[in-house]
């Protein structure tokens, strides 16, 4: 070959491989999406971008697009349908992928096989609370106490929650199944409206989120009877558990990391390993302490089959309920 030819052929091979190298940069340095089924300002969203902001080291730049509505299922459903590359993540929550199949009528996703777990990020415990008043003025100073007056009291009880079919009122259900005891669910429009009611003295208990009840039990307004989760709180060390009166009793809200299904293991892996090291780091830790939400990492096998587990656990309550969204 002429060597000019050959140098020109040789420049040629040169600037390929850069365009090559520049687009495979280009193609790395693509944001992922974090889809959040949910507001942004809530605890979801907030832990969400803590997370985003620990990873950008690992991941580079994760980008929060939240999408509220019909219960997370929207923004769930924009996670199954993305494309399984590793460029869209998104939350996975009690409500989306344990409670919503069995209490929507139609679903726009199967929630047992159109994702791919990646971790858990957070559990935050439910705690069974009194108001303060009513809970001296019937003497019930502990779980059993509230038994033992709902047994001797048929039909007097009741209790509040943020909606038919809401975290509340199916703790509240399962309560009254183990415990043996009736109480009338008296649903709200939300969870704020719920705690009116229980602050005001309208229904005798609530089974509400930690974060939300713990000001009103400081203050001394509300009285923590019991948290829901297998463990105590760190948050409320002193105040037992209900599994330590009713054995087996466990629900909380939680919430983790998917990817849409087929996204190939090693792109799971990866991220995996991204969010987990963030998940443990002090930093997190306390900044979610402060939302009262305990980090959990797992790896994808351990969070796939928790979201399994609390789907059939959660059908079984809600079918208990009767409660339905069409």
């Amino acid at each position: 070959m002429h060597p000019m030819k050959a140098r020109h052929f040789l420049l040629t091979l040169l600037s390929a491989a850069a365009l090559l190298a520049t687009g495979q940069a280009n193609a790395q340095q693509r944001p992922i999406r974090l889809i959040v089924p949910y507001a942004a300002g809530g605890p979801i969203d907030v832990t969400a971008r803590v997370l985003a902001e620990r990873v950008k080291d690992s991941l580079g730049t994760v980008i929060i697009d939240n999408k509220p509505g019909a219960g997370g299922n929207i923004g769930a459903d924009a996670v199954a349908k993305a494309a399984p590359d590793g460029l869209t993540i998104g939350i996975a929550a009690t409500a989306t992928n344990a409670v919503n199949p069995w209490l929507y009528a139609r679903m726009p996703f199967n929630a047992a096989t159109d994702f791919a777990p990646v971790t858990q990020m957070v559990r935050v415990p439910n705690v069974l609370v009194m108001n303060a008043e009513t809970a001296q003025r019937l003497k019930i100073n502990t779980l059993a106490d509230l038994i033992a007056y709902g047994k001797a009291n048929p039909g007097k009880l009741n209790y509040g929650s943020g909606g038919n079919g809401s975290a509340g009122h199916l703790a509240g259900e399962m309560f009254k199944k183990e415990a043996g005891i009736f109480a009338v669910h008296i649903p709200y429009n939300g969870g704020n409206p719920a705690q009116l009611a229980l602050l005001s003295g309208q229904v005798d208990f609530n089974f509400d989120n930690l974060a939300t009840a713990a000001p009103n039990i400081r203050s001394g307004k509300l009285k923590a009877i019991a948290v829901t989760t297998a463990q105590r709180s760190a948050a409320l060390p002193e105040v037992p558990t209900v599994a330590a009166t009713l054995k087996g009793f466990s629900i909380d809200t939680w919430w983790g990391l998917v990817a849409p299904a087929g996204t190939p293991p090693e792109v799971v892996a990866k991220l995996n390993h991204a969010f987990v090291a963030a998940l443990d780091s002090p930093d997190t830790r306390t900044r979610f302490a402060t939302l009262l939400a305990e980090p959990v990492a797992s790896t994808p096998d351990q969070f796939g089959a928790f979201m399994k587990s609390e789907l059939a656990k959660y059908e079984k309550v809600v079918k208990a309920t009767g409660a339905k969204v069409d």
